[in-house]
């Protein structure tokens, strides 16, 4: 059987995004494997600098801009001849597309894993159209989709019109445990981008009129929307009720310390932080913001999934999961490898060379 031995993955920055971690974590599987991977990274700025993975190659461009990555990508493929180019997220379906329209035959395989929802609510009419346009054509270009749950693979099937045995379903790695800082009292968690997907708002706001007032709000991420988050805070008079510490690499400690762990965001594709919580027995609150959602809260005892737009009802759920004495869910445990599982899909990918 033939072998994917080198794996070139595209990164656009290191600024601390889930799906640029998620892709590290699988990079350095994959080189414990045995198996050549190359980075090919806009910047190497940002806190996740310090988690790319020993024996990974780096091309870096020395820029952050996507249309940068975009340009580079045809050319960073064909002088570094990967067997296999992986997208780790949505965003850089793009640059594949590219990259095939570009190099045509000489192009690798291409896989992309779908990070984000498909089906998107926050866009207009005309916005909405052109994007599923877009997704329609991903069957031109990628040889082989891969969703994290059923739900997302059959979203894909749909949105995309991707054949049904091209979607394959694959769990995100579990991430380390370490050993980070828990935050002083009782706190209700967030982790996440401060950025306008992630609607941040809508936790700081339920903390104006949740019954416990004495818990705290800490959303741990990194963001363009931190001042006008800070000025929410401000205006509500919650500055010493709500901490924003900043990104942090490690925050499993603290998740496993929370009173319940708040996702409220507009769309999502497979939010890890909710795998996360549930892992570690901590419950979880969560807008009803991807078909995922309701598959990782498999029941009531795991935590509660709110209408996006329904801040009453995210009101109730934090108060429900706040009440003294409330029980905390089983810890739910990983199965399966799945860089294993990556591997065997980019492998079974690869043409066999031609004998001589």
């Amino acid at each position: 059987m033939s072998i994917a031995r080198h794996i070139l993955v595209p990164i656009q920055t290191l600024n601390g995004g889930g799906v640029e971690k998620v892709a590290l974590r699988l990079a350095e599987a994959w080189i414990g494997q045995g198996r050549q991977v190359t980075l090919a990274i806009g910047s190497r700025k940002g806190p996740l600098a310090a988690e790319i993975p020993e024996g990974a190659a780096c091309v870096e461009l020395g820029d952050s801009r996507y249309t940068a990555l975009l340009r580079a990508m045809p050319r960073i493929t064909q002088e570094a001849a990967p067997d296999i180019l992986f997208c780790p997220g949505n965003h850089y379906t793009s640059i594949a597309g590219w990259t095939r329209l570009r190099l045509g035959r000489a192009c690798p395989p291409i896989v992309a894993k779908v990070s984000n929802a498909l089906v998107r609510r926050d866009m207009g009419r005309i916005v909405a159209g052109g994007y599923r346009a877009w997704l329609r054509l991903h069957p031109h270009f990628v040889d082989a989709l891969v969703a994290m749950t059923p739900g997302m693979a059959n979203e894909a099937v749909a949105a995309m019109r991707m054949p049904r045995e091209l979607v394959h379903v694959i769990p995100n790695p579990a991430p380390r445990h370490g050993a980070g800082e828990i935050p002083a009292g009782r706190y209700l968690l967030g982790v996440g981008r401060l950025a306008p997907q992630k609607r941040w708002d809508r936790a700081i706001a339920a903390m104006t009129r949740i019954a416990d007032r004495e818990v705290r709000l800490v959303i741990y991420g990194e963001g363009a929307e931190r001042a006008a988050l800070e000025s929410r805070v401000q205006a509500l008079g919650l500055s010493d009720r709500v901490d924003l510490p900043g990104y942090v690499a490690d925050p499993s400690a603290a998740i496993a310390g929370a009173a319940a762990v708040v996702l409220t965001s507009d769309f999502e594709g497979v939010p890890g932080v909710l795998r996360e919580a549930l892992a570690v027995g901590t419950p979880v609150v969560s807008t009803d913001s991807s078909v995922a959602v309701r598959e990782i809260i498999a029941s009531a005892d795991q935590g509660s999934v709110v209408p996006v737009d329904d801040a009453d009802a995210l009101v109730a759920a934090l108060d429900h999961w706040l009440t003294p004495g409330r029980g905390r869910p089983a810890p739910v445990g990983e199965n399966g490898d799945p860089a294993a599982a990556y591997a065997a899909l980019f492998d079974s990918l690869v043409s066999p060379t031609p004998s001589i």
